[in-house]
């Protein structure tokens, strides 16, 4: 998938190491607070959310002095992206000969960090891929690789961990239905009955356990990635 960056670069100097202190702004504007604050907005108000002149409103300076560390929003997308998807490895983990424990880490704590955010999901898949998500990328490669996955099969099987993380996480998301709605759906999908008695009898609508299902499906696709005896 190849990563893709919007958006023109300004010809702002370059002082992105620098704070500028607008008058009356507290505390001093920085890259790391410029992007803390965007978080904060995309996780209130979702992508929409997220002007250039809302953001220097948060952190109580002009629009203009923004772009003293950053190029335009997209940059500033990028950024936040890439901070959200930060992956601090347990020590435990790190330590372990267990490829398929480790596996489940990663990609649990990948959809916890999605969920917390749920832009991020969405975005992802149209971003720039940033060194956090590349490290993790890495990460799991490495991982498969150690446990015997073939370079043949390797890149099938990181986008097929991948495709399962981003459904589950969207899906998850998305689906916000009532106790009442759900058995409001199971109870038409009952008089439905003779169409449909395979998911009636297994009363789909009504299941959300949603963690179970995921560390369950995720076990589906590692058994299928375990290498043989």
């Amino acid at each position: 998938m190849p990563a893709k960056r919007s958006g023109a670069q300004s010809k702002r100097p370059q002082r992105k190491g620098m704070s500028v202190q607008e008058p009356h702004s507290e505390p001093p504007l920085s890259l790391e607070r410029i992007v803390a604050i965007a978080v904060e907005l995309l996780d209130a108000q979702g992508l929409d959310g997220l002007k250039m002149r809302r953001l220097a409103d948060r952190l109580g300076s002009g629009a203009m002095s923004l772009y003293w560390h950053v190029d335009n929003k997209e940059e500033v997308l990028d950024l936040a992206l890439d901070t959200v998807l930060e992956y601090r490895r347990p020590p435990q983990i790190a330590e372990s000969q267990d490829w398929r424990g480790e596996v489940v880490d990663m990609l649990e704590d990948w959809r916890a960090s999605m969920l917390r955010h749920p832009w991020s999901a969405s975005l992802l898949p149209r971003r720039a891929l940033g060194p956090n998500i590349l490290g993790r990328l890495e990460l799991l490669s490495k991982t498969l690789s150690g446990a015997g996955v073939t370079d043949a099969d390797l890149n099938v099987a990181i986008w097929s961990l991948w495709n399962y993380v981003i459904g589950a996480t969207i899906t998850r998301a998305s689906f916000d239905l009532s106790d009442d709605d759900m058995a409001a759906a199971q109870q038409r999908l009952t008089r439905l009955s003779q169409h449909c008695p395979t998911i009636e009898r297994s009363r789909l609508l009504l299941d959300n356990d949603w963690d179970g299902a995921f560390r369950k499906g995720l076990d589906f696709l590692l058994d299928g990635l375990a290498p043989g005896p």
